[in-house]
């Protein structure tokens, strides 16, 4: 009887709510890396969480097009653009006619930073935006990136700070919207601590011996490479977050935040999240196959074991749940040479709407009825439109119909089909992936294989750009989980309310996915 009423406190113990959830996003990683490159990896990194977390073998988006801001939004709201609204790291702004980030805020100043940035445009609450709201404020919220995009939208609307490396001065930067600035964050930033003194002392050059990169067979460039930084270059720091080496960066700052922020020290669950790069280098996107890409793996296995272990030693892996994954797509060029021929081709967005505008001037008059194109999506000019007196859903479908028989054009579906719910199956990703305030008239989906690029005539070269779902997975470890391997692939909308579950609060409010079962 005793035997049984030990065993039953300790499965009781088990699964009480952890102390501390750490969120790992690694932008752009890469599940058949992981299993390429495992031989160089060591026993308490990736092959800790792989061996001892509930791993779910993918991760899935429901939208097309993903990118660093979508992908975070999705993953800690629980829901999809057509609900937090982020489509995209950039936004198109009909006002001003112009490109603008996602984050842009004019009523927030930037701290070590000139950008002015807000989490306003995510319509939805975060993770931890609910964990703040249960515990009343108690618990802590902080969020660490190397870009603002993956830091904001991963810290929320009520978070204690967010924080990221400017582009242009190397420092940990955050926005006047978040009031929390540690004492050791400002000590990262000044003198020798700050990344601009100790850079010139910073190189990467290959990490392990030549043999070691046999996981890839199609490396062509075998020479030896050594990166340097100079922040009087252009575009210095733009290339250092990209390096293994700002993953250093990144774990630096996150080791502060556990070994001397009290984080997971009080009466309330509190959260960090951490985002690493797992992207080719910037300098050889060209290139698909790198001996870089493989180090990137090799060095964040390193920076895992590292992050884990002060976890373990300060606050206790039994008593943190530690969420793994990444952000389903990955960012590579194929580069062609001159005369070389592949499967599909390119969309030139300047001559499409070129042509389009032509084709709309003929029926309906000789105005300008294109406005922009931005995104896969054209706008059109909608005060022409009214003040002619003319049905916005039919010039969307004569546009549309048009659009259809491009070269490369798999389907076209016009905002008046989606807002009236006429969209199926084969549109269910636009829908998805697109926010109806602010979305263009047309949204263009391309064929597989079809690259999109600006009508360049000095280039002779030609760049496909690849936009592929890539294997990702979703590890959650810690907190007393048993370890089990689940072959079905996961949804992105249903981690945030895993984690919220496991929290024991509401899952976000645009969330309408139920928990995945990790106890076993």
């Amino acid at each position: 009887m005793i035997a049984v009423l030990v065993a039953a406190n300790m499965q009781a113990q088990q699964h009480q709510a952890p102390k501390l959830v750490v969120c790992i996003t690694i932008d752009q990683l890469r599940g058949d890396y992981l299993e390429y490159f495992k031989n160089s990896f060591g026993e308490r990194g990736f092959k800790r969480l792989l061996n001892e977390g509930v791993v779910y073998k993918h991760v899935q988006f429901e939208f097309s097009n993903i990118d660093q801001a979508s992908a975070f939004a999705t993953i800690f709201t629980g829901s999809n653009p057509c609900y937090h609204s982020v489509t995209g790291s950039r936004r198109y702004d009909l006002e001003r006619e112009q490109e603008q980030s996602c984050l842009y805020d004019a009523h927030y100043l930037g701290n070590y930073t000139h950008q002015n940035y807000s989490p306003k445009n995510l319509l939805s609450s975060t993770v931890g935006d609910e964990l703040k709201l249960a515990s009343k404020g108690a618990s802590l919220v902080f969020s660490i990136a190397p870009e603002a995009e993956s830091a904001i939208i991963s810290a929320g609307h009520t978070a204690d700070g967010a924080f990221w490396i400017d582009d242009y001065n190397g420092k940990w930067a955050t926005t006047t919207f978040y009031k929390n600035i540690p004492k050791y964050v400002d000590i990262f930033n000044s003198g020798t601590e700050s990344l601009s003194a100790r850079l010139p002392s910073l190189a990467w050059t290959p990490m392990m011996p030549d043999d070691h990169y046999n996981a890839l067979p199609y490396i062509a460039d075998k020479k030896s490479y050594r990166y340097k930084y100079d922040e009087k270059e252009f575009g210095c720091y733009q290339r250092f977050k990209t390096s293994v080496l700002v993953n250093a960066e990144v774990s630096r700052l996150a080791l502060q935040f556990i070994n001397d922020g009290n984080i997971g020290s009080h009466p309330t669950p509190d959260m960090l999240s951490v985002t690493f790069y797992g992207g080719n280098y910037l300098e050889v996107q060209d290139k698909t196959y790198t001996r870089e890409v493989q180090d990137t793996y090799f060095a964040l296995d390193k920076n895992l074991e590292e992050l884990l272990d002060a976890i373990d030693k300060k606050i206790g892996l039994s008593k943190t749940l530690v969420v793994l994954t990444g952000t389903g797509y990955y960012t590579d060029n194929d580069v062609l040479e001159e005369g070389e021929t592949a499967t599909g081709g390119t969309f030139h967005p300047k001559q499409c709407t070129a042509l389009l505008n032509i084709y709309l001037r003929a029926v309906y008059g000789q105005k300008n009825w294109v406005r922009a194109y931005h995104n896969q999506q054209i706008f059109l000019n909608r005060k022409t439109i009214e003040e002619d007196n003319i049905s916005l859903a039919e010039i969307q479908k004569k546009a549309a119909d048009f659009l259809s028989d491009f070269s490369g054009v798999h389907q076209v579906i016009t905002d008046m089909t989606l807002r009236a719910g006429e969209w199926n199956e084969g549109s269910a990703n636009l829908r998805y992936g697109t926010y109806h305030i602010g979305r263009g008239d047309l949204i263009i989906e391309l064929q597989p294989g079809w690259g999109i690029e600006s009508d360049d005539v000095t280039s002779k070269k030609t760049s496909i750009k690849r936009n592929n779902a890539v294997i990702t997975p979703l590890i959650i470890y810690g907190n007393g989980l048993k370890p089990v391997r689940i072959e079905r692939s996961a949804y992105a909308t249903q981690i945030a309310p895993t984690v919220t579950n496991a929290l024991r609060i509401r899952a976000p409010n645009a969330c309408s996915d139920l928990p995945l079962s990790i106890d076993n």
